[in-house]
């Protein structure tokens, strides 16, 4: 990538020395000369539908780790602390625009329409999927980690092939920025202008490795060396995560190629429900962001703007309990499909290989039940 066109992707990028901010920490609204001319219709029945949006994804992941414990789930990747950064940039997608995520993105799962059952089935173990993603306009979860920015590259490219005006958005983690697959990625989306928001959730930890010890410089940065524009937000702010990732949308669908979004946050759960976080980072530091909290963040903008706090909170509450009592009753209610179902959908059609290998499982399964 020439010098000129890092220049210039320098020129249109904002954050790297510190993240953009819409709302402090202690909710306070903050001018912006980035941000603040792409939350003019911010009012307060936005605020307080994103507050609820956040505390049902809230709910959702603390009802499901609470199902690993509870034997119904198999396996769980928490995103507590990270609902700014999912429900903020999933809002402001349009529902042409494809998403693809990696395994954490629940917020944004549940923004897109994907149905409780939908999203849990993979992690009860009964389906390799989980929805139909052309339904959703959502890929199902990438577990390769990385993989997906591949994937939404390739989109974008085929959006612009087609004329098209809709964009394709990538989720990912700081910890698959050290993958080939990220960098190809945007050696793609570059070179073809494709218009692709590559939205990084740095929750400081790829599994238990800090991302200080993964760069020295913002994840942000390295994008400008592809020739990409970068943004580089507080991902805790649901208002600057959903301008930052209009500000992208609206440079994709320009013809200005791809953005890449960088939202700081943090993960407060366990990388999965197999992980026990205590072996890798102290007390001090998850409470140092707890009081980042974005939903308390949110809460207090809103009293200060003069909505009554407690309304507020009871909305959420009541939405929130319903969601967690469908959401119990989806999970039971997931069917157990026929074990040799894992061969219906490898190709569209079956083969000769595929029939054989299904018969052998079959073969297999009944000794099985012969031995008992």
């Amino acid at each position: 990538m020439s010098t000129a066109v890092s220049a210039r992707a320098a020129e249109h990028s904002a954050g790297l020395d510190d993240p953009l901010v819409a709302l402090d920490d202690s909710g306070t609204r903050c001018p912006s000369a980035v941000l603040d001319g792409h939350l003019a219709d911010v009012d307060e029945t936005m605020l307080t539908d994103l507050y609820v949006d956040m505390a049902i994804a809230r709910r959702v992941d603390e009802e499901a780790f609470a199902l690993t414990r509870q034997g119904e789930l198999v396996l769980w990747p928490p995103s507590l602390g990270q609902e700014a950064a999912q429900v903020g940039s999933a809002r402001a997608l349009r529902g042409t625009d494809f998403v693809f995520s990696s395994y954490r993105e629940h917020g944004v799962a549940l923004m897109r329409g994907v149905g409780l059952d939908e999203l849990l089935a993979v992690w009860r173990g009964t389906t390799q999927s989980g929805w139909d993603p052309y339904e959703r306009g959502m890929a199902t979860p990438q577990i390769i980690i990385g993989a997906q920015t591949l994937h939404a590259a390739g989109y974008a490219m085929g959006i612009r092939m087609d004329g098209g005006d809709d964009a394709a958005i990538a989720y990912f983690g700081d910890g698959a920025t050290s993958e080939g697959d990220a960098n190809e990625a945007m050696v793609f989306a570059s070179a073809f202008r494709a218009p692709v928001v590559l939205f990084c959730q740095n929750n400081q930890y790829a599994i238990s490795e800090p991302v200080s010890v993964q760069s020295r410089s913002p994840l942000a940065a390295r994008a400008i060396g592809f020739g990409i524009p970068a943004l580089r937000v507080d991902g805790n702010d649901v208002l600057a995560v959903l301008a930052a990732t209009r500000i992208a949308l609206q440079r994709a669908r320009r013809g200005g190629g791809p953005t890449f979004v960088e939202a700081v946050t943090y993960r407060v759960g366990p990388h999965t429900t197999t992980d026990d976080p205590t072996r890798y980072r102290d007390d001090e530091e998850v409470a140092a962001w707890r009081g980042k909290d974005p939903l308390d963040r949110l809460l207090r903008h809103l009293g200060g703007a003069g909505a009554r706090e407690d309304r507020v909170r009871e909305e959420a509450q009541v939405r929130c309990d319903q969601v967690a009592r469908e959401l119990r009753t989806a999970v039971t209610a997931i069917p157990v499909p026929a074990t040799d179902a894992m061969f219906d959908h490898v190709f569209t059609g079956p083969t000769r290989r595929l029939e054989r290998q299904r018969a052998e499982h079959r073969a297999f399964s009944a000794s099985i039940e012969g031995d008992r």
